[in-house]
Protein backbone atom coordinates (compact mmCIF):
# COMPACT_ATOMS: atom_id res chain seq x y z
CA UNK A 1 0.00 0.00 0.00
CA UNK A 2 1.64 3.19 -0.87
CA UNK A 3 1.92 6.53 1.13
CA UNK A 4 -1.36 9.11 0.25
CA UNK A 5 0.13 11.72 -1.69
CA UNK A 6 0.85 15.12 -0.37
CA UNK A 7 -1.67 18.04 -0.79
CA UNK A 8 0.03 21.32 0.05
CA UNK A 9 -1.94 23.71 1.78
CA UNK A 10 -2.82 26.66 -0.51
CA UNK A 11 -0.53 29.32 -0.38
CA UNK A 12 -1.69 32.74 1.15
CA UNK A 13 -3.14 35.06 -1.06
CA UNK A 14 -1.91 38.51 -1.30
CA UNK A 15 0.08 40.37 1.16
CA UNK A 16 4.42 40.30 1.43
CA UNK A 17 6.23 37.31 0.92
CA UNK A 18 8.58 35.97 3.60
CA UNK A 19 11.29 37.40 1.99
CA UNK A 20 9.53 41.34 1.66
CA UNK A 21 9.06 40.59 5.57
CA UNK A 22 12.54 40.07 5.95
CA UNK A 23 13.06 43.19 3.59
CA UNK A 24 11.08 44.78 6.47
CA UNK A 25 12.44 43.68 9.64
CA UNK A 26 16.25 44.17 8.92
CA UNK A 27 16.03 47.48 7.23
CA UNK A 28 13.54 48.39 10.52
CA UNK A 29 16.64 47.34 12.56
CA UNK A 30 19.06 49.13 11.45
CA UNK A 31 17.40 52.16 12.09
CA UNK A 32 18.83 53.18 15.38
CA UNK A 33 16.82 55.77 15.88
CA UNK A 34 13.76 53.52 15.79
CA UNK A 35 15.84 51.26 18.46
CA UNK A 36 16.56 53.46 20.69
CA UNK A 37 13.20 54.44 21.33
CA UNK A 38 12.35 51.13 22.92
CA UNK A 39 11.78 51.28 26.09
CA UNK A 40 13.71 48.52 27.97
CA UNK A 41 12.86 46.96 31.44
CA UNK A 42 15.14 44.81 32.86
CA UNK A 43 12.81 42.08 34.66
CA UNK A 44 10.73 41.03 30.80
CA UNK A 45 10.46 41.96 27.66
CA UNK A 46 8.64 45.27 25.77
CA UNK A 47 7.75 45.97 22.88
CA UNK A 48 5.94 48.55 20.02
CA UNK A 49 3.50 47.79 17.54
CA UNK A 50 4.53 48.60 14.15
CA UNK A 51 3.01 49.28 11.05
CA UNK A 52 4.10 46.27 8.64
CA UNK A 53 4.33 46.41 5.10
CA UNK A 54 1.12 45.28 2.95
CA UNK A 55 -1.10 44.43 5.89
CA UNK A 56 1.28 42.70 7.80
CA UNK A 57 1.29 42.78 11.87
CA UNK A 58 5.60 44.28 13.22
CA UNK A 59 6.86 44.58 16.61
CA UNK A 60 9.88 46.21 18.11
CA UNK A 61 11.12 43.74 20.72
CA UNK A 62 13.03 44.20 23.64
CA UNK A 63 14.66 41.14 25.41
CA UNK A 64 16.50 41.77 28.56
CA UNK A 65 19.37 38.90 29.24
CA UNK A 66 18.15 35.39 29.81
CA UNK A 67 14.41 35.85 28.71
CA UNK A 68 13.00 34.01 26.13
CA UNK A 69 9.40 32.96 24.06
CA UNK A 70 8.87 29.25 24.81
CA UNK A 71 8.44 26.73 22.05
CA UNK A 72 5.19 28.19 19.77
CA UNK A 73 3.98 28.86 16.20
CA UNK A 74 2.28 31.60 14.74
CA UNK A 75 -0.45 29.67 13.00
CA UNK A 76 -1.16 30.15 9.42
CA UNK A 77 0.73 33.46 9.39
CA UNK A 78 4.20 33.78 7.70
CA UNK A 79 7.13 35.69 9.37
CA UNK A 80 10.79 37.13 9.69
CA UNK A 81 12.31 38.37 12.81
CA UNK A 82 15.90 40.75 12.59
CA UNK A 83 18.09 41.10 15.16
CA UNK A 84 18.98 44.96 15.57
CA UNK A 85 20.95 45.18 18.84
CA UNK A 86 22.38 41.93 20.84
CA UNK A 87 22.16 37.95 19.67
CA UNK A 88 19.38 35.74 19.77
CA UNK A 89 19.27 32.10 19.35
CA UNK A 90 16.45 30.32 17.39
CA UNK A 91 15.71 26.83 18.24
CA UNK A 92 13.39 25.36 15.81
CA UNK A 93 12.13 22.18 14.27
CA UNK A 94 12.56 20.95 11.07
CA UNK A 95 9.27 19.06 10.66
CA UNK A 96 5.75 20.53 9.77
CA UNK A 97 3.57 19.56 12.35
CA UNK A 98 -0.25 19.20 12.16
CA UNK A 99 -1.64 21.93 12.75
CA UNK A 100 -4.74 20.31 14.64
CA UNK A 101 -6.25 17.21 16.29
CA UNK A 102 -2.78 16.58 18.82
CA UNK A 103 -2.06 17.49 22.54
CA UNK A 104 1.11 15.46 22.30
CA UNK A 105 3.69 13.97 19.89
CA UNK A 106 6.87 12.54 20.19
CA UNK A 107 9.66 13.75 17.89
CA UNK A 108 11.94 11.88 15.69
CA UNK A 109 15.43 12.85 16.44
CA UNK A 110 17.30 15.18 13.94
CA UNK A 111 14.53 17.54 13.86
CA UNK A 112 16.52 20.50 16.09
CA UNK A 113 17.89 23.43 14.44
CA UNK A 114 19.59 26.27 16.05
CA UNK A 115 21.28 29.71 14.87
CA UNK A 116 22.34 32.32 16.11
CA UNK A 117 21.60 35.93 15.00
CA UNK A 118 23.49 38.33 15.76
CA UNK A 119 23.01 42.34 15.24
CA UNK A 120 21.88 42.52 11.14
CA UNK A 121 20.97 39.35 10.41
CA UNK A 122 17.60 38.07 10.60
CA UNK A 123 15.38 35.12 9.20
CA UNK A 124 12.25 33.99 7.42
CA UNK A 125 10.06 31.25 8.41
CA UNK A 126 6.42 29.65 6.59
CA UNK A 127 3.26 28.95 8.21
CA UNK A 128 3.29 26.71 11.40
CA UNK A 129 6.74 27.34 11.74
CA UNK A 130 7.41 25.43 15.48
CA UNK A 131 10.54 27.60 17.23
CA UNK A 132 11.20 29.25 20.33
CA UNK A 133 13.72 32.50 20.34
CA UNK A 134 16.67 33.36 23.37
CA UNK A 135 18.50 35.82 24.26
CA UNK A 136 21.10 33.79 26.12
CA UNK A 137 23.36 36.80 26.88
CA UNK A 138 23.93 36.69 31.16
CA UNK A 139 23.95 40.47 31.21
CA UNK A 140 23.29 42.21 27.68
CA UNK A 141 19.84 43.16 26.36
CA UNK A 142 19.35 42.06 22.48
CA UNK A 143 16.30 44.38 20.44
CA UNK A 144 14.61 42.80 17.55
CA UNK A 145 11.65 43.44 14.64
CA UNK A 146 9.31 40.73 13.86
CA UNK A 147 6.93 40.71 11.43
CA UNK A 148 4.17 38.42 10.47
CA UNK A 149 1.40 38.20 7.65
CA UNK A 150 -1.34 37.88 8.09
CA UNK A 151 -1.47 39.24 11.21
CA UNK A 152 -1.02 36.69 13.76
CA UNK A 153 -4.89 34.83 14.34
CA UNK A 154 -3.21 32.90 17.37
CA UNK A 155 -0.04 31.80 19.46
CA UNK A 156 0.02 28.18 20.41
CA UNK A 157 2.28 27.63 23.11
CA UNK A 158 4.31 24.18 23.78
CA UNK A 159 6.07 22.55 26.45
CA UNK A 160 8.75 20.34 25.67
CA UNK A 161 10.46 17.42 27.23
CA UNK A 162 13.38 15.77 25.87
CA UNK A 163 11.51 14.25 22.36
CA UNK A 164 7.84 15.00 23.51
CA UNK A 165 6.39 17.95 22.39
CA UNK A 166 3.07 19.04 24.20
CA UNK A 167 0.72 21.97 23.36
CA UNK A 168 -0.03 23.68 26.37
CA UNK A 169 -2.81 26.97 25.22
CA UNK A 170 -3.16 28.99 22.55
CA UNK A 171 -3.40 32.77 22.74
CA UNK A 172 -5.70 35.09 20.85
CA UNK A 173 -4.69 38.41 19.68
CA UNK A 174 -6.34 40.18 23.01
CA UNK A 175 -4.09 38.42 25.12
CA UNK A 176 -0.98 40.27 23.80
CA UNK A 177 -2.27 43.42 22.77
Amino acid sequence: MSAPAYTPEPVLAGGPTSAELLGFALRTAADAELVASLPLDPQGRTWIRLDGPSGSEAWLIGWPPGTGTGWHDHAESRGAFATARGRLTEHALAVRLPSEGWRSLELDSGLDRSRSLGAGTGRAFGEHHVHEVLNESPDEHAISVHAYYPPLPLIRRYSRSGPVLSLEHVERPADWQ
